[in-house]
């Protein structure tokens, strides 16, 4: 980590070792019990001194060299990425929505997870291939060196993935781990934040999964809606405009199965039939669970391409809604 931050001063590696950075999670839980994804607080001032930091902790290690130093540096560390991450918070304490998570799941070993290995030990694999190219190593160490950080590494994850499971809503967790969308901290967010709506939006994504990216990033942060919005209206307005975000969340939370259909459809500019349609499908072995969960750009090819289809030439298979999904792109 120091010889990473240190590359900061590199105009040529500024860029790449901020990259890396930002892929560094820092997760919050509050009294609350929503969770909070900190990254955006890691400036590049903050980098700074860190930098600056390390660099004095490293000539007091050259001074002082003991087998502490080690976990003393990782102390000065993370003490200055919180001290300066709580700064900002504490002077931004209005935008503390903005750092809610929204996307990435907290089971290990699947897509999107939190635990993401290849962002952490991209150099310790590229090293293994380099070595086993070289036959420095052969093929059965290898493995074996795969094998062992992998148990590691699940060990570690498993005991992460606990830790903050131990501090959510279990309700909300339970809901969730039943859910097509699993462990998703955005939609956990989502129905964390108001306990009593909990139900219906679990239901919203039990019907339409595919929406769960899209609903945590338009409507998470928008609960300060009111009721000036007339949910039962009959007239909807077209595209992304707040006032059709507000109305879209009070369908969602309505309960009504024939307004959220018709407000996701002039969300996404297609035929409610399209909607209908995918909300029909949901929960059987050959539905669109294997869409995911993907972005707004990345559902709305999606659907606009199901919207120009009958529904005879609707993907029927798993298999086939991964290869719908990977050519809308």
């Amino acid at each position: 980590m120091a010889s990473r931050f240190a590359m900061m001063r590199n105009p040529i590696f500024a860029n790449l070792v901020r990259d890396w950075g930002l892929n560094v999670r820092f997760i919050g839980v509050d009294h609350d019990q929503r969770i909070f994804d900190f990254r955006k607080l890691l400036t590049d001032s903050l980098l700074s001194k860190l930098i600056t930091a390390l660099d004095q902790r490293s000539s007091m290690e050259r001074r002082h060299s003991n087998e502490q130093d080690g976990n003393a540096t990782l102390d000065l560390l993370f003490s200055a990425l919180s001290q300066g991450m709580l700064t900002m918070l504490e002077t931004r304490r209005v935008s503390w929505p903005e750092h809610l998570a929204r996307s990435h799941r907290l089971e290990p070993n699947v897509s999107g997870t939190l635990f993401d290995r290849g962002s952490r030990f991209s150099d310790f694999t590229r090293a293994l291939h380099q070595a086993l190219r070289n036959r420095i190593i052969d093929a059965a160490f290898y493995g074996r060196a795969l094998r062992a950080f992998d148990l590691r590494e699940e060990s570690i994850e498993y005991r992460l993935s606990q830790l903050i499971h131990s501090t959510l809503d279990p309700l909300v967790v339970e809901r969730l781990k039943a859910s097509t969308v699993g462990q998703h901290l955005g939609c956990y967010n989502w129905m964390a934040l108001e306990p009593n709506r909990s139900a219906q939006r679990h239901y919203m994504l039990q019907r339409l999964g595919c929406f769960a990216q899209f609903f945590c990033d338009a409507l998470l942060t928008r609960q300060d809606i009111t009721a000036e919005v007339d949910a039962t209206a009959s007239v909807w307005p077209q595209g992304g405009s707040d006032s059709g975000l507000a109305r879209l969340a009070q369908a969602v939370d309505s309960g009504q199965d024939r307004l959220v259909i018709q407000a996701l459809a002039n969300r996404f500019a297609v035929e409610p039939n399209t909607i209908r349609n995918l909300w029909r499908i949901s929960g059987t072995e050959h539905s669109s669970a294997a869409l995911g969960t993907p972005n707004h750009w990345h559902l709305q090819k999606i659907l606009l391409r199901l919207d120009g289809l009958s529904i005879n030439a609707w993907p029927q298979t798993a298999e086939q809604w991964l290869l719908f999904k990977e050519s809308s792109d």
